[in-house]
Protein backbone atom coordinates (compact mmCIF):
# COMPACT_ATOMS: atom_id res chain seq x y z
CA UNK A 1 0.00 0.00 0.00
CA UNK A 2 1.20 3.45 -0.91
CA UNK A 3 1.25 6.70 1.58
CA UNK A 4 0.77 9.67 -0.08
CA UNK A 5 4.18 10.23 -1.52
CA UNK A 6 4.27 7.03 -3.30
CA UNK A 7 7.76 6.18 -1.52
CA UNK A 8 6.28 3.08 0.47
CA UNK A 9 5.25 1.67 -3.52
CA UNK A 10 9.26 2.54 -4.48
CA UNK A 11 10.24 0.34 -1.28
CA UNK A 12 7.40 -1.77 -2.33
CA UNK A 13 8.91 -2.75 -5.71
CA UNK A 14 12.83 -2.65 -4.40
CA UNK A 15 12.59 -4.90 -2.13
CA UNK A 16 10.03 -7.43 -3.38
CA UNK A 17 11.79 -7.76 -7.10
CA UNK A 18 12.84 -11.00 -6.81
CA UNK A 19 9.36 -12.14 -6.39
CA UNK A 20 8.12 -10.64 -10.10
CA UNK A 21 8.74 -11.69 -13.48
CA UNK A 22 11.32 -9.05 -14.97
CA UNK A 23 9.09 -7.40 -17.50
CA UNK A 24 5.83 -7.38 -14.70
CA UNK A 25 8.31 -5.44 -12.65
CA UNK A 26 9.64 -3.19 -14.78
CA UNK A 27 5.51 -2.24 -16.37
CA UNK A 28 5.34 -1.49 -12.75
CA UNK A 29 7.71 0.03 -11.70
CA UNK A 30 7.19 2.65 -14.85
CA UNK A 31 3.87 2.93 -14.02
CA UNK A 32 4.45 4.53 -10.62
CA UNK A 33 7.65 6.55 -11.31
CA UNK A 34 5.02 8.04 -14.34
CA UNK A 35 2.13 9.35 -11.79
CA UNK A 36 4.65 10.20 -8.56
CA UNK A 37 4.67 13.85 -7.99
CA UNK A 38 7.83 15.87 -9.59
CA UNK A 39 8.85 16.77 -6.09
CA UNK A 40 8.86 13.17 -4.27
CA UNK A 41 10.30 12.52 -8.07
CA UNK A 42 13.57 14.87 -7.30
CA UNK A 43 13.68 13.63 -3.89
CA UNK A 44 14.33 10.09 -5.05
CA UNK A 45 16.73 10.86 -7.73
CA UNK A 46 18.79 12.94 -4.74
CA UNK A 47 18.62 9.87 -2.54
CA UNK A 48 20.22 7.36 -5.27
CA UNK A 49 22.63 9.95 -6.48
CA UNK A 50 23.91 9.63 -2.47
CA UNK A 51 23.64 6.42 -2.29
CA UNK A 52 26.05 6.04 -5.64
CA UNK A 53 28.45 8.63 -4.75
CA UNK A 54 28.89 6.83 -1.49
CA UNK A 55 30.06 3.77 -3.52
CA UNK A 56 32.37 6.08 -5.78
CA UNK A 57 30.28 6.39 -8.85
CA UNK A 58 30.24 9.96 -10.27
CA UNK A 59 27.05 12.55 -11.09
CA UNK A 60 26.85 10.95 -14.58
CA UNK A 61 26.39 7.75 -13.51
CA UNK A 62 23.62 8.73 -11.05
CA UNK A 63 21.52 10.70 -13.52
CA UNK A 64 21.57 7.60 -15.72
CA UNK A 65 20.07 4.97 -12.96
CA UNK A 66 16.69 7.26 -12.99
CA UNK A 67 17.06 7.60 -16.69
CA UNK A 68 16.16 4.55 -18.25
CA UNK A 69 17.85 4.56 -21.80
CA UNK A 70 15.80 5.54 -24.96
CA UNK A 71 15.71 3.20 -28.34
CA UNK A 72 16.84 6.14 -30.32
CA UNK A 73 19.79 8.14 -30.64
CA UNK A 74 18.08 11.36 -31.53
CA UNK A 75 14.29 12.63 -31.57
CA UNK A 76 13.97 15.15 -34.13
CA UNK A 77 10.94 17.30 -32.91
CA UNK A 78 8.86 19.23 -35.84
CA UNK A 79 6.14 21.15 -36.16
CA UNK A 80 4.38 22.90 -39.05
CA UNK A 81 2.60 25.78 -39.61
CA UNK A 82 0.62 26.27 -42.69
CA UNK A 83 -1.80 28.34 -44.55
CA UNK A 84 -5.03 28.44 -43.70
CA UNK A 85 -8.60 30.55 -43.64
CA UNK A 86 -12.17 30.08 -42.74
CA UNK A 87 -13.48 28.28 -44.40
CA UNK A 88 -10.45 26.28 -44.61
CA UNK A 89 -8.31 27.20 -47.86
CA UNK A 90 -6.94 23.98 -50.17
CA UNK A 91 -4.46 23.37 -51.12
CA UNK A 92 -2.93 23.99 -47.13
CA UNK A 93 0.69 25.25 -47.93
CA UNK A 94 3.93 24.85 -44.90
CA UNK A 95 5.16 27.91 -44.11
CA UNK A 96 7.19 27.61 -40.89
CA UNK A 97 9.44 24.52 -41.01
CA UNK A 98 11.33 23.96 -37.30
CA UNK A 99 12.92 20.74 -36.16
CA UNK A 100 14.89 20.79 -32.71
CA UNK A 101 16.91 17.43 -32.83
CA UNK A 102 17.28 16.29 -29.66
CA UNK A 103 19.74 13.71 -27.65
CA UNK A 104 18.28 10.27 -26.44
CA UNK A 105 20.03 10.44 -23.80
CA UNK A 106 20.51 13.49 -22.57
CA UNK A 107 16.67 14.37 -23.81
CA UNK A 108 18.64 18.42 -24.54
CA UNK A 109 18.21 19.85 -27.20
CA UNK A 110 21.32 20.06 -29.55
CA UNK A 111 20.68 21.69 -32.43
CA UNK A 112 18.00 23.56 -34.66
CA UNK A 113 16.97 23.76 -38.05
CA UNK A 114 14.13 26.59 -38.47
CA UNK A 115 13.65 27.97 -41.45
CA UNK A 116 9.85 30.10 -43.20
CA UNK A 117 9.07 28.81 -46.53
CA UNK A 118 7.04 31.14 -48.96
CA UNK A 119 3.94 30.04 -50.47
CA UNK A 120 3.09 29.95 -54.12
CA UNK A 121 -0.46 28.69 -54.42
CA UNK A 122 -1.72 30.98 -52.08
CA UNK A 123 1.41 33.91 -51.42
CA UNK A 124 -0.80 36.03 -49.73
CA UNK A 125 -1.69 35.32 -46.04
CA UNK A 126 -4.97 35.39 -44.63
CA UNK A 127 -5.75 37.99 -41.13
CA UNK A 128 -6.71 34.80 -39.50
CA UNK A 129 -3.28 32.87 -40.48
CA UNK A 130 -1.54 35.65 -39.19
CA UNK A 131 -2.93 35.69 -36.12
CA UNK A 132 -3.35 32.28 -35.18
CA UNK A 133 0.17 31.85 -36.01
CA UNK A 134 1.96 35.06 -35.51
CA UNK A 135 3.50 34.94 -39.07
CA UNK A 136 2.80 38.30 -40.81
CA UNK A 137 3.31 38.25 -44.91
CA UNK A 138 6.75 40.17 -44.33
CA UNK A 139 8.11 36.92 -42.85
CA UNK A 140 7.91 34.67 -45.89
CA UNK A 141 8.04 36.56 -48.98
CA UNK A 142 11.10 36.25 -50.50
CA UNK A 143 11.81 32.91 -48.36
CA UNK A 144 12.43 29.78 -50.10
CA UNK A 145 9.96 27.62 -51.87
CA UNK A 146 9.49 24.12 -49.82
CA UNK A 147 11.58 22.05 -52.45
CA UNK A 148 14.45 24.24 -51.27
CA UNK A 149 13.68 23.99 -47.54
CA UNK A 150 13.86 20.02 -47.92
CA UNK A 151 17.03 20.43 -49.66
CA UNK A 152 18.45 22.38 -46.67
CA UNK A 153 16.58 20.00 -44.35
CA UNK A 154 18.54 16.84 -46.08
CA UNK A 155 21.79 19.04 -45.83
CA UNK A 156 21.35 19.67 -41.86
CA UNK A 157 20.73 16.10 -41.60
CA UNK A 158 23.67 14.98 -43.09
CA UNK A 159 26.37 17.81 -41.33
CA UNK A 160 24.16 16.40 -38.10
CA UNK A 161 25.27 13.36 -38.50
CA UNK A 162 22.13 11.88 -38.96
CA UNK A 163 21.78 9.77 -42.50
CA UNK A 164 24.74 7.62 -41.23
CA UNK A 165 23.05 4.11 -40.75
CA UNK A 166 24.20 3.32 -37.55
CA UNK A 167 22.40 6.25 -36.03
CA UNK A 168 18.84 5.77 -35.23
CA UNK A 169 16.91 8.71 -35.37
CA UNK A 170 13.16 9.40 -35.55
CA UNK A 171 10.92 12.27 -35.63
CA UNK A 172 8.29 13.32 -33.42
CA UNK A 173 5.07 15.33 -33.77
CA UNK A 174 1.85 16.14 -31.84
CA UNK A 175 -0.75 14.38 -33.70
CA UNK A 176 -0.21 12.81 -36.92
CA UNK A 177 -1.30 15.89 -39.52
CA UNK A 178 2.37 17.14 -40.03
CA UNK A 179 3.93 13.86 -41.35
CA UNK A 180 0.70 11.68 -42.67
CA UNK A 181 -1.37 14.69 -44.13
CA UNK A 182 0.38 18.12 -44.45
CA UNK A 183 4.05 17.24 -45.92
CA UNK A 184 3.02 14.50 -47.91
CA UNK A 185 -0.11 16.10 -49.30
CA UNK A 186 1.96 19.24 -50.84
CA UNK A 187 4.55 17.21 -51.98
CA UNK A 188 2.42 15.04 -53.77
CA UNK A 189 0.61 18.38 -55.07
CA UNK A 190 3.75 19.75 -56.57
CA UNK A 191 5.36 16.80 -57.46
CA UNK A 192 8.09 16.32 -54.91
CA UNK A 193 10.07 13.34 -53.37
CA UNK A 194 9.28 12.26 -49.66
CA UNK A 195 12.22 11.56 -47.90
CA UNK A 196 12.69 7.70 -46.22
CA UNK A 197 12.79 9.63 -42.85
CA UNK A 198 9.71 11.61 -43.12
CA UNK A 199 7.88 8.25 -43.20
CA UNK A 200 7.57 6.73 -39.85
CA UNK A 201 6.84 9.25 -36.48
CA UNK A 202 6.15 9.01 -32.48
CA UNK A 203 2.85 10.60 -31.69
CA UNK A 204 3.46 12.55 -28.96
CA UNK A 205 -0.31 12.31 -27.98
CA UNK A 206 -0.27 8.56 -28.20
CA UNK A 207 2.86 8.36 -26.43
CA UNK A 208 1.54 10.89 -23.43
CA UNK A 209 -1.57 8.86 -23.69
CA UNK A 210 0.04 5.58 -23.17
CA UNK A 211 2.39 6.85 -20.02
CA UNK A 212 -0.63 8.96 -18.47
CA UNK A 213 -3.74 6.76 -18.96
CA UNK A 214 -5.35 9.95 -20.74
CA UNK A 215 -5.75 11.24 -24.03
CA UNK A 216 -4.80 14.85 -24.26
CA UNK A 217 -7.83 16.53 -26.28
CA UNK A 218 -6.27 20.35 -26.15
CA UNK A 219 -2.77 18.91 -27.13
CA UNK A 220 -0.13 20.76 -25.49
CA UNK A 221 -2.19 22.53 -23.48
CA UNK A 222 -3.22 19.26 -21.72
CA UNK A 223 0.02 17.86 -21.62
CA UNK A 224 1.63 20.28 -20.15
CA UNK A 225 -1.02 20.81 -17.64
CA UNK A 226 -1.08 17.47 -16.78
CA UNK A 227 2.69 17.01 -16.23
CA UNK A 228 2.72 20.77 -14.40
CA UNK A 229 5.05 22.46 -16.79
CA UNK A 230 4.76 26.19 -17.62
CA UNK A 231 3.72 26.48 -21.40
CA UNK A 232 6.39 27.95 -23.31
CA UNK A 233 6.22 30.68 -26.20
CA UNK A 234 2.84 31.49 -27.66
CA UNK A 235 0.66 28.87 -29.36
CA UNK A 236 0.56 27.77 -32.70
CA UNK A 237 4.30 29.17 -33.27
CA UNK A 238 6.01 26.40 -34.84
CA UNK A 239 9.21 26.81 -32.91
CA UNK A 240 7.51 27.34 -29.90
CA UNK A 241 5.19 24.71 -30.00
CA UNK A 242 8.71 22.21 -30.87
CA UNK A 243 9.88 23.24 -27.85
CA UNK A 244 7.22 22.46 -25.60
CA UNK A 245 7.16 19.15 -27.52
CA UNK A 246 10.92 18.93 -26.52
CA UNK A 247 10.05 19.87 -22.39
CA UNK A 248 7.04 17.45 -22.48
CA UNK A 249 9.13 14.90 -23.91
CA UNK A 250 12.27 15.40 -21.34
CA UNK A 251 9.54 15.19 -18.54
CA UNK A 252 8.06 12.20 -19.77
CA UNK A 253 11.81 10.09 -19.76
CA UNK A 254 12.87 11.57 -16.56
CA UNK A 255 9.66 9.41 -15.28
CA UNK A 256 10.63 6.22 -16.69
CA UNK A 257 8.88 6.79 -20.13
CA UNK A 258 10.15 4.66 -23.20
CA UNK A 259 9.04 6.38 -26.47
CA UNK A 260 8.36 4.08 -29.40
CA UNK A 261 7.56 4.60 -33.07
CA UNK A 262 3.45 4.93 -33.41
CA UNK A 263 3.09 5.63 -36.64
CA UNK A 264 2.22 2.85 -39.28
CA UNK A 265 4.69 1.82 -41.96
CA UNK A 266 4.47 3.70 -44.90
Amino acid sequence: VSDASGCSMIALLHTGAAKFPQNLLSRARQAVFLRLPAGVLKGFSSIVSRKLASHGFGASMAAMSSFPPQRYHYFLVLDFEATCDKPQIHPQEIIEFPILKLNGRTMEIESTFHMYVQPVVHPQLTPFCTELTGIIQGMVDGQPSLQQVLERVDEWMAKEGLLDPSVKSIFVTCGDWDLKVMLPGQCQYLGLPVADYFKQWINLKKAYSFAMGSWPKNGLLDMNKGLNLQHIGRPHSGIDDCKNIANIMKTLAHRGFIFKQTSKPF
